[in-house]
């Protein structure tokens, strides 16, 4: 097994996945950790969450600087500050720099709360994530956790859950039981990064068993 996982999380708003996945590994003692809460927005949640647990937070916002270069360069040197090697995405509503991209390439992980690939793209986050549910008539949602490439939503899928839509939700109802899944499945796909049982095979993601990954480790 390579390094344990120093984990920057990229959120703009409340960061309660980003808590979740921060905690169940603090509880797990497994060396991976959350080392840096990086979000577009002073005023963030995710930024106070990181305070009370005691993460290092900072704010990189993209209109605060001319041209993408020198934003994407700010983002990558403070990577490289807190020595992260993994990056995950927990309600981050900017789109992230293609050489940030290349740079963390299946190193990178978002939570989408739909079953994807329905329900995904530019604008869909969010309340506007189940609303389109609910207009579209869908009867079943859920979550999504996949790896980032250059287009919003559309990297290869590590895990998804669904839930069914009852026929009396609102965009409200729906999203509770859908971040109830986020919750409990980003962790877990952090997990399986962490303990090196991914392996990506074109588009399609294996998980391997415990077993397989303690098998091909040298002595």
């Amino acid at each position: 097994m390579g390094a344990p996982l120093r984990i920057a999380a990229f959120a703009s708003g409340g960061g309660s996945n980003f808590q979740a996945v921060a905690e169940a590994l603090r509880r797990e003692g497994s060396g991976a950790e959350v080392v840096l809460c990086l979000s577009n927005r002073a005023g963030a949640g995710a930024l106070a969450r990181a305070a009370e647990l005691g993460i290092a937070g900072a704010v990189v916002a993209p209109e605060a600087y001319d041209d993408g270069a020198r934003y994407c360069a700010e983002l990558l040197d403070l990577l490289e500050t807190h020595a992260a090697n993994f990056i995950i995405l927990a309600g981050y509503l900017k789109q992230i720099p293609s050489l940030v991209v290349q740079r963390y390439a299946g190193r990178m992980l978002n939570i989408h709360p739909s079953l994807l690939p329905a329900f995904g793209g530019r604008g869909m986050y969010g309340a506007h994530v189940h609303r389109a549910v609910l207009a579209y008539g869908a009867r079943w949602s859920g979550a999504t956790v996949h790896l980032v490439d250059e287009t919003y939503d559309t990297g290869p899928i590590v895990l998804q859950e669904p839930t069914p839509v009852l026929p009396d939700d609102t965009p409200e109802t729906l999203a509770a039981r859908v971040l109830e899944l986020e919750h409990r499945l980003y962790p877990e796909a952090v997990r399986l990064f962490a303990a090196d049982r991914i392996r990506l095979e074109g588009r399609c993601v294996r998980i391997l068993p415990p077993s397989a990954t303690a098998i091909s480790q040298p002595a």
